[in-house]
């Protein structure tokens, strides 16, 4: 991981432009960040340079696209494809250039294969769970106790869980929010703020940053502490 970088200095490779990189590649670009995407999908090439993106045709688990793309000056790589083997590939590719990576994987999943990849990459990321903007901060090396971007009209806030809450017990993954809301990260006793792995269990005295519409998170708050019977 770098430090003292500013934002707008950052360079990045996404690999995969289909629903989570486009959207994370929206939103590096809305921000001003240097990007460049890489894709094999001829029409998701084409619909990519449409939108103005600087596009590398091209496998992404292969070093010599990769280069192409730049990873040789880039910041961090974010493999976003749906084939764990590529964005894995890409990954490893990144590491090796001292790049901070980012692996897209399914959160259905088995815990043994998270933790087989969380070993090798600087975080995983499922997007079902966290969606594109929580991907684009972890991109970014952000802290997830401080996150106030994340996405257009979302608001974020922490919760700490006590003992009467109803999701003591259940596996964060498994925790269902009303409307859009979801939870992003979780923090142990004393422990940072982090995306949550499949298999973490919610505990009394736990907190959770939550993301969700900002008339949604007095209903939120008062269900996940246990104050109402759903929400």
């Amino acid at each position: 991981m770098w430090a003292g970088d500013k934002p707008h200095d950052m360079k990045f490779v996404i690999v995969g432009f289909g629903r989570v990189g486009m959207r994370v590649a929206r939103i590096l670009q809305s921000e001003g960040h240097d990007l460049v995407l890489v894709e094999n999908d001829p029409e998701k090439v084409e619909r990519a340079e449409t939108e103005g993106f600087r596009v590398v045709e091209g496998d992404g688990s292969e070093e010599s696209v990769l280069e192409e793309a730049g990873i040789a000056d880039a910041d961090a790589i974010g493999a976003l494809t749906g084939d764990l083997n590529t964005n894995f590939s890409a990954c490893m590719l990144g590491k090796h250039y001292g790049l901070r990576t980012v692996l897209r994987i399914d959160e259905d999943y088995r815990q043994e294969i998270f933790e087989k990849y969380a070993e090798d990459v600087d975080e995983i990321i499922y997007p079902e769970r966290l969606g594109a903007a929580g991907a684009k901060t972890a991109l970014m090396g952000g802290d997830f106790n401080v996150l106030a971007d994340l996405a257009e009209g979302l608001s974020v806030a922490t919760v700490e869980i006590p003992a009467g809450s109803p999701i003591v017990g259940e596996r964060v993954v498994k925790v269902e929010l009303q409307g859009d809301a979801r939870i992003y990260a979780h923090g142990g006793h004393s422990e940072p703020m982090k995306i949550p792995l499949p298999q973490t269990v919610i505990e009394a005295g736990d907190e959770v940053a939550i993301l969700a519409p900002h008339e949604d998170l007095p209903a939120i708050r008062a269900f996940l502490r246990g104050e109402e019977a759903t929400a």
